[in-house]
């Protein structure tokens, strides 16, 4: 079954459509198609199998072929990730620079959710393995029979087997009992989740009931009333009467048998049962459903920034720093930008860019600061526990340490022991205690040494406990039973751990003043009773296990057994519906997990906890109680998912808590992550995706508030080249001067380096006045100082500066200047680079000679560097310019050559920015300085090809059709074959992109190569389809060219020409009177007159012919008047209608000058009179007037010094009677003949 997912993208502030960004997202979908890559592999993430896309109907058709399928993608699509993954996919680079717009975007994704669950439910059926509830009023009138189960209202029952009868076979999670089950008195739950648990963390008996449901109750904390008396039956349970108020110690959890509370009457403390109270005056933990305190969110969201937030800050610090103050600049060059033909549209929302910054007097009054509040921020790290909340205070005190001494004298002496016993007899917790609740056993330890091994020391604790027997220390036989118990866990021994924890629990008497102590025994213990199947014991201790693990905030983990226990009251919790424990559960286990380092098996859950936060969140709130977020996308990232791991983290909102991720780590994340999933092939080594930018900008926000400077230049140098690197030259220059004014508080070097990547931006945004005016003072603070480099790196800038300014004498002295300081310091690169510049600014003089002496100059030193991808790039610029220098001296060969260098070396570091820039010279080169048709074709589809890589659909399409008529050019069957193939592939870039005009264009393109294959039958089809692509936009002037152009196909072909006539005269004509455009319709009638010419017929090439000739009278152009009439002439010559032939040519030459103006004239007239010389003669038999008209054409003849010419006139002349070189005597005839023309034929 498919399940259709539609996209709608939407302006948050106007809760409506953005027509221009869908529109936008619809065309990158048409560009992609259903077989892309990285379409693909996104939905691969998402756990949805892609069946096909419907890019009009802005909609994704998927399918699912499993149960876990289902699950994964439902999770995504409730985490928000499936929306964001999208954004991700679909979004252009202009878009996310626009941080604007990027936050006021939103895009929603739809499915129909009960279809989705019906696919699920399907799935679940066929498996036949799954769990189901009771239906309430169904069970009991269903239960007859002697095998089916007695079942309960919402009990939880396993199905094992489903068949086609009216009942299945299933097992009850309450008594474990097992039988046939009506199907009607069932219902599968339809969580995917819960059928993941219940299946995979199975027990072996049945619930306890220990645990009831609850309503929308919230975990409260604070203080209650007392509802009734009670006497405890137990030391641990507190005794109270009505209308006492008490204390909540930790949380009270609704459905719970018990929770921990003092009474404030009697300062005593014990369990209290929950159903004695009244909540209703406690406080929640917070608005909308929170099941956790506020100390409790450090330690999972520490996880991800452990180590890592210090990573980012120097990941980024590395991509601020520059070499600039040491290494000079290349003219222009800036290896990693892009500088597009006209600038990006988020470039106009440049006033927006910098809102995020101080003022510059802010920035100013920050000089008198202090260095404390100049720090970067995150520099303290927060605890990771809570006991280290509790404890960091006392990091400085020494814990006591006991020596292991099995001296067997000592043995038996009471005074040995003393010390030991007097420390755990203590009868409250002390943070030395700490360790022997822990997960890691850190008592081994912290707490006692000279041990060789654990028997020993086990040997040494079961002394002490006999001591403490003896004795009658209470405490500090607890705490031995305790640590033994818990040593035999670790050993697996769980029988002599159960003895060791019960006898510490029959001892005990009194255990609330060390609460820890009192958790552990209890939690230990419940997790042996639950190994060893000991069902009686386990719900016995059960009810008050559970307050002490759940509702103790920052309890400390004594083992990994607890998870069992954990995962049993989560069942529970399932079972009967207690939403708010269910949540706290997941929490628990979820921190157990990580602290385990467990990440495979923590997923699952923290996921769940997400998805109960995001539907549980109060109205106008962003994250729910645990922002989970940063830690799922951490653990997204190892598990290498790139797509859902950056979703999750640009969905986390950083918080104000101590040790959770900031704005920085997310920044940092953004940046590594966005990095990793567009891959080398769209970024450099050193590239900033773009859509980093607004969590950069956030982070620079973040900085701005907390008053950290050094991160904030280090941001504003980032924004700067991440703006550089995508051609927002004005947002690259205002964070460069942001930089440069917060590097001024920092110090000297800072201040220098970031003025110079000042001056270095204002150079490449072509503003050389600005960057003079910040490089002469950096020059002048540099007199008089012993530094060398960053003199010459000035100097350096400065020259190019002075060079766009035309001041040449000054740049060429400032660029000798660098070239000095580079040879005093041995920087052969800088020498290099000098010699590159003053070369790129003799060729831009006109001294080619000069500039091509240094170039080479230059190259050479390059050679010796070359190894380094920066270096390599450098010279390849460098090639370019030499190779401008020796075609500008007519050295084609030497050019050739530079330009392939140039490309080897971009093929080389698979660079492929700077092979496209390199192939589109070279492209240039082939086609225009030194035709080759060949290697014109190969650079081309090398320009195609990159094109295709770099994923730019348009540059794509203009190649491939550049490409087409260049093997249209070869004209060979296999050539043309290939020419159509690119045609083709250009015409479904132009489709997907929903370009029509282009469109209309490749779709005529294709019927044109059609027409050379002579596959006629298709030609037609093609011109339809480009001309009804152009009338359905109702672009009528570009449906008119098409009507002409394929009728100029059979016009100029040697097939089917009469087939243009349908073209001409019923398409392209109604269009042009249409639209008025009555030099179109003009050029349309000569041309169907000269193709009637030429198929003979004659009398429709009259009637085009005159219409023509009134058009040109009306037009007034006098060389379509003049062509007009000459077709005309031609008509009527055809038709045996000599004297108005003889008219309309004489009317065309009057047109022409007297004076002839060119060569092509004089033939013109040459040929013209000839024609009328041989018509008066033969046909009107006007020996006189032919003579004239021969004459004539002899001095047209004359004036092209054409001698055969006047050779053939002469002898015509000959052959005339009385004509000059004619028989002498014989006089020529003359006949007085009508002028149609001279009398009254001027209209036509």
């Amino acid at each position: 079954q498919e399940l259709s997912l539609s996209f709608s993208v939407e302006s948050r502030s106007c809760r409506c459509r953005n027509s221009q960004l869908q529109e936008a997202a619809r065309k990158k979908l048409w560009a992609l198609g259903s077989d892309d890559r990285s379409v693909c592999a996104l939905f691969k993430e998402l756990s949805a199998r892609l069946v096909g896309m419907q890019a009009h109907e802005d909609r994704f058709l998927l399918t699912f072929k499993t149960l876990e399928e289902v699950w994964r993608f439902s999770t995504y699509l409730t985490l928000g990730y499936v929306g964001t993954c999208l954004e991700q996919l679909l979004f252009a680079q202009e878009f996310w620079l626009d941080c604007a717009l990027v936050e006021d975007t939103e895009l929603r994704v739809t499915v129909d959710e009960e279809h989705l669950a019906t696919i699920y439910m399907a799935l679940l059926l066929q498996e036949g393995n799954f769990f189901c509830r009771a239906v309430p009023g169904v069970c009991k009138l269903e239960q007859e029979g002697e095998e089916g189960l007695q079942l309960c209202r919402n009990e939880l029952i396993h199905v094992k087997s489903v068949g086609q009868d009216s009942k299945w076979e299933g097992m009850s999670l309450l008594t474990g009992q097992r039988g046939m089950v009506p199907v009607t008195a069932l219902e599968p739950i339809p969580h995917p989740f819960y059928q993941w648990f219940l299946r995979n963390y199975a027990v072996s008996f049945g619930l306890s009931q220990e645990i009831s449901g609850t309503s929308s109750r919230a975990i409260v904390r604070g203080r209650c009333i007392a509802t009734k008396d009670h006497r405890g039956a137990a030391w641990d349970e507190l005794s109270f009467s009505k209308g006492d108020p008490i204390e909540i110690i930790g949380f009270f959890i609704p459905g719970l048998p018990w929770f921990v509370g003092k009474s404030l009457s009697t300062r005593s403390i014990g369990f209290v049962p929950t159903q004695h109270v009244n909540p209703e005056a406690c406080e929640p933990l917070g608005k909308g459903f929170v099941f956790l305190s506020e100390e409790e969110k450090c330690p999972v969201l520490h996880i991800p920034c452990n180590g890592d937030e210090q990573h980012f800050a120097t990941l980024l610090g590395d991509l601020a720093h520059t070499d600039i103050t040491s290494v000079y600049r290349l003219a222009g060059f800036e290896p990693t930008a892009v500088f597009p033909q006209v600038p990006p549209e988020a470039a106009l929302h440049g006033s927006r860019e910098i809102q995020v910054l101080q003022s510059w007097e802010e920035i100013n009054d920050w000089a008198t600061s202090s260095t404390s509040e100049l720090s970067s921020p995150g520099s303290e790290t927060a605890p990771a526990t809570l006991e280290d909340v509790l404890l960091e205070k006392l990091d400085d005190l020494d814990y006591p340490k006991f020596f292991i001494d099995l001296n067997a004298g000592h043995m038996e002496d009471a005074d040995v022991f003393d010390p030991i016993l007097t420390f755990l007899n203590q009868d409250s917790f002390v943070p030395s205690f700490q360790s022997f609740y822990d997960l890691s056993f850190s008592f081994l330890h912290s707490t006692f040494y000279g041990f060789s091994d654990e028997d020993e020391l086990v040997l040494y604790l079961e002394t002490s406990r006999n001591w403490a027997k003896r004795t009658g220390s209470v405490w500090a036989h607890a705490r031995l039973c305790f640590l033994l118990g818990k040593l035999c866990i670790k050993k697996v021994k769980f029988s002599q751990a159960r003895v060791y924890l019960e006898e510490a629990m029959s001892v005990l008497d009194r255990g609330f003043g060390d609460l820890p102590l009192l958790a552990a025994l209890h939690v230990s213990l419940a997790s042996v009773y639950l190994k060893q199947n000991m069902k009686h014991k386990f719900s016995s201790l059960l009810g008050k296990t559970v307050t002490l693990l759940v509702c103790l905030p920052g309890r400390s983990f004594s083992s990994e057994n607890e998870l069992e226990l954990l995962t049993y009251i989560l069942r529970e919790s399932i079972a009967v519906g207690n939403a708010p424990l269910e949540a706290r559960i997941c929490f628990l286990i979820a921190k157990l997990f990580l602290q385990l380092g467990r990440t495979e098996e923590v997923l699952p859950f923290l996921e769940h906890l997400q998805c109960l936060s995001s539907t549980w969140l109060s109205p106008g709130t962003r994250a729910g109680p645990l922002d989970a977020a940063a830690t799922l996308g951490y653990l997204y990232d190892k598990k290498c998912l790139p797509n859902i791991a950056l979703a999750s983290v640009r969905s986390f909102v950083p918080s104000s808590a101590k040790g959770t991720p900031t704005p920085i780590w997310r920044a940092g994340f953004i940046l590594q992550a966005a990095s990793k999933l567009l891959g080398k092939q769209q970024l450099g080594r050193s590239s900033i995706p773009a859509l980093a930018c607004l969590y950069l900008r956030q982070a620079l926000q973040f900085c701005c508030e907390s008053r950290a400077v050094p991160m904030q230049r280090t941001l504003c140098a980032v924004l700067s080249r991440t703006c550089l690197q995508h051609g927002l030259l004005d947002g690259a220059v205002r964070y460069a001067a942001r930089a440069a004014a917060l590097g001024r508080l920092l110090g000297e070097e800072e201040a220098f380096e970031s003025s110079l990547c000042l001056g270095w931006v204002y150079l490449l945004q072509q503003r050389p006045g600005p960057a003079g005016d910040v490089l002469r003072p950096l020059l002048r603070s540099l007199r008089g100082t012993a530094g060398q480099n960053p003199g010459g790196a000035v100097h350096n800038l400065l020259a190019v500066a002075l060079g766009a300014q035309g001041h040449v004498q000054e740049a060429a002295e400032n660029f000798l200047r660098a070239l000095h300081k580079a040879k005093e310091t041995g920087g052969r690169r800088n020498q290099a680079v000098a010699l590159a510049n003053l070369g790129q600014l003799s060729l831009s003089c006109g001294a080619a000679q000069l500039a091509e002496l240094y170039l080479l100059w230059s190259v050479r030193l390059y050679a010796e560097l070359q190894g380094h991808q920066e270096l390599d790039m450098e010279l390849a610029h460098v090639l370019l310019w030499l190779a401008q220098a020796t075609v500008d001296r007519q050295r084609t060969e030497d050019a050739k050559l530079c330009y392939e260098l140039a490309l080897g070396f971009g093929l080389k570091w698979q660079n492929l920015r700077s092979q496209l820039h390199v192939t589109e010279r070279l492209c240039h080169f082939y086609s225009r300085v030194c035709p080759d048709l060949r290697a014109c074709i190969t650079y081309h589809e090398h320009w195609a090809s990159l094109a295709r890589q770099l994923q730019d659909r348009e540059l794509e399409a203009s190649a491939r059709q550049a490409l087409s008529q260049l093997y249209q050019a070869v004209g060979t069957p296999e050539a043309l074959r290939q020419s159509l193939d690119c045609t083709k592939q250009s015409l479904r870039i132009f489709i997907d992109l929903e370009e029509a005009a282009k469109a209309a264009e490749a779709w005529l393109q294709a019927g044109k190569l059609y027409y050379l294959l002579q596959e006629d039958e298709l030609v037609e089809m093609y011109f339809q389809a480009a001309i009804q692509t152009a009338l359905k936009g109702d672009n009528f002037s570009l449906a008119m060219d098409l009507y002409e152009k394929a009728g100029d196909t059979f016009f100029n072909g040697s097939r089917s020409r009469a087939r243009a006539v349908e073209f001409y005269r019923g398409g392209a004509v109604p269009l042009a009177r249409k639209l008025k455009a009555t030099q179109t319709e003009l050029r349309l009638f000569n041309k169907l007159a000269e193709l009637q010419i030429s198929l003979q017929g004659y009398e429709k090439a009259l009637e085009f012919a005159t219409l023509a000739a009134r058009l040109s009278l009306r037009v007034g152009d006098q060389l379509q008047e003049l062509v007009a009439f000459h077709r005309l002439a031609t008509a009527y010559d055809l038709l045996h209608m000599h004297e108005m032939a003889e008219d309309c040519y004489l009317k065309t030459l009057a047109m022409r000058p007297p004076v002839l103006q060119s060569s092509a004239e004089a033939l013109y007239y040459c040929k013209v009179y000839w024609h009328l010389g041989n018509l008066t003669l033969h046909k009107l038999k006007d020996e006189q007037d032919a003579a004239s008209y021969f004459l004539l054409a002899l001095a047209a003849a004359a004036e092209l010094g054409d001698q055969e010419l006047q050779a053939l006139l002469r002898a015509k002349l000959g052959a005339i009677p009385g004509a000059p070189g004619g028989p002498e005597g014989t006089p020529g005839c003359a006949t007085d003949r009508p002028r149609w023309l001279s009398q009254g034929g001027h209209v036509v």
